[in-house]
């Protein structure tokens, strides 16, 4: 498959890539992407949610009635789940949610995302640009363009640029991210992928099995 790389200006340079089929262009697994996903969002959680049990609730221990002769149930503490006020039967603790996932299993799920963002024609490309300084406005400007203003976009960039990340900071459905940082769940996540030509160039020598 071959793309048309354009300006900032969302006009054609008049050069062309051809993406790899090998990354681009394979038959995806669904499963190896939703193993990917599921990672990417577990490690993602913090995991500090925690709550009182019965043992760690404060309160009197006394007998807060006579055992018998109400008719109701005995109750042997105000720290009785069952009262307001009490601890809480089976609560969450602290926990840790990562869990390892095999490289190639990654590798796999990362190429299948991106050979269906290929096919769903999801894809542009850019040519290498920077902003001399941080402004949203402009970086508006671009997505106007480009003619994708109103899609939640992914930009993807081979070195850090401070301006560009200000840049797209505030905007909701914007979103910037080194090559390196490519993951499956941000592919997926966005209705438009777009690489500089050196970004490209990046992923491609990353997920390349030569």
């Amino acid at each position: 498959m071959e793309l048309v790389v354009h300006k900032i200006s969302g006009e054609e340079t008049g050069k062309k890539v051809k993406l790899d089929k090998s990354i681009f262009g394979i038959e995806p697994n669904d499963h190896a992407i939703y193993l990917d996903a599921k990672q990417y969002l577990a490690n993602a959680r913090q995991g500090t949610h925690d709550s009182k049990e019965r043992s760690d609730v404060m309160g009197s221990t006394r007998k807060i009635k006579r055992q018998k002769g109400t008719g109701t149930a005995r109750a042997g503490s105000i720290k009785n789940p069952l009262f307001r006020g009490g601890g809480r039967v089976f609560g969450p603790h602290p926990h840790d949610y990562r869990f390892k996932l095999n490289k190639k299993v990654k590798r796999l799920a990362r190429v299948s995302a991106l050979s269906y963002k290929a096919k769903a024609k999801g894809i542009i490309v850019l040519e290498d640009f920077t902003l001399e300084a941080p402004k949203t406005k402009k970086y508006l400007e671009i997505l106007d363009n480009l003619k994708i203003k109103d899609q939640k976009t992914l930009l993807v960039l081979n070195d850090t640029d401070t301006n560009v990340l200000l840049s797209a900071r505030n905007i909701p459905k914007a979103k910037v991210i080194r090559a390196e940082s490519l993951n499956t769940y941000e592919i997926l996540n966005a209705q438009k992928l777009v690489f500089v030509e050196s970004s490209l160039k990046t992923v491609e020598s990353m997920f390349s099995n030569k």
